[in-house]
């Protein structure tokens, strides 16, 4: 972080290259997380965090070092070194028992060439508490209403001290340590106020997404969730020859229940079934997808199933809601639902071909007697 290296002031440096690594960290684990959910690969979001950025860091770190590795100025970029530190730590969270930390320390030791000096372990095992008290610091600051209190308690104290460390060892002037460890306050601020505008983004951003693919009265997906799961299931079924079926219910004689009881108790009719409905998948299988796809018309697809495959699910989940009970006042309504299910099949040239069958059999369903299961 000094002029012989950059030749540009070390802050303007040390912002615009910390910034840049961890943009390129946000965008990369980002492709990682979608490519995962594109391809269905069942692993869950907090594995992927904890290890790709973990490799992430090591890499980044080892690498930066490289370049000033057994040079009397080997400490000057330790503060890109604690700042991407602190990010895995306090930010990604990530946790590392400390039979894994005390080797990764020990590996950086010995290829920092640094095993020879006391000064050096002080500063690894001050580093190590370090880490593991940044992961304290961010249980801790959860539902806080000043979370950046511990985060500061914990960065400032500890930056110090291991430039402390650095200065006993190499020597360098009172003034070289404040003036570094001034710029690790910087940095560390800076670093706060960027995480924290990126995580609020992808929180508003994961709200819409879900507000705009989640039917609001149910908490069950919308038509447009349906519509792009559908493409995408039904060209994977088409491509990899995977079963996929669908299920397709309504609630016998909604309009009455709204006409004699009113729509607020349609309404509540409408999330009484949704939850009997997610209650039965859940305890079954949370990889089939439930929607919402019509005023009291349901879908269901099961992805990897056959018609057969599907029964027990199908008639659990029309047991449960033919015995549904809803009060309203003194009156009790009993519900049915008339049902259609089907798989797809080589005839089926779109996903709208394998809906309108589905679509058949519940219609069928109802014109003959409704509170039946039309298979076909």
């Amino acid at each position: 972080m000094t002029w012989s290296h950059w030749q540009v002031p070390p802050f303007t440096t040390s912002v615009f290259f910390v910034l840049g690594v961890l943009t390129l960290y946000w965008v990369s684990y980002n492709w990682i997380i979608s490519w995962t959910h594109t391809h269905q690969i069942k692993v869950a979001d907090d594995t992927i965090n904890t290890w790709y950025g973990l490799a992430y860091m090591i890499v980044f770190v080892f690498g930066i070092q490289s370049l000033i590795v057994g040079q009397t100025n080997a400490w000057e970029f330790m503060n890109f070194e604690l700042i991407a530190i602190t990010f895995c730590a306090y930010f990604l969270n990530v946790r590392i028992s400390y039979f894994l930390l005390f080797p990764i320390v020990l590996v950086y030791m010995v290829f920092d060439g640094s095993l020879g000096y006391w000064q050096s372990w002080a500063h690894a095992i001050t580093l190590m508490i370090f880490f593991v008290l940044l992961n304290l610091a961010h249980t801790r600051s959860e539902g806080f209403r000043r979370p950046i209190v511990f985060y500061f308690l914990t960065v400032i104290p500890f930056g110090g001290l291991l430039w402390f460390w650095m200065k006993l060892k190499f020597n360098f002037s009172w003034f070289t340590f404040g003036e570094e460890w001034l710029y690790l306050i910087i940095f560390e601020i800076l670093l706060y106020i960027y995480v924290t505008m990126l995580t609020n983004d992808a929180e508003l951003r994961l709200q819409l997404a879900k507000f705009a693919s989640h039917d609001a009265l149910t908490k069950t997906g919308n038509f447009a969730a349906y519509t792009e799961d559908i493409e995408r299931l039904f060209q994977q079924s088409s491509r990899e020859g995977r079963a996929l079926s669908m299920m397709m219910f309504d609630i016998d004689h909604f309009k009455a229940v709204n006409d004699t009881y009113g729509h607020s108790v349609g309404d509540t009719v409408l999330r009484e079934v949704a939850a009997t409905v997610q209650t039965v998948v859940a305890e079954n299988d949370p990889h089939v997808k439930f929607y919402r796809t019509g005023g009291e018309e349901f879908n269901l697809l099961f992805p990897g199933y056959d018609v057969a495959a599907t029964k027990t699910i199908v008639d659990q989940i029309f047991t449960a809601i033919n015995h549904l009970e809803i009060q309203s006042g003194d009156d009790v309504i009993r519900l049915s639902v008339s049902v259609g299910v089907s798989a797809i099949t080589t005839d089926d040239k779109a996903p709208m071909d394998f809906y309108n069958r589905v679509d058949r059999n519940l219609y069928y369903s109802k014109r003959h007697g409704r509170m039946q299961i039309t298979v076909a």
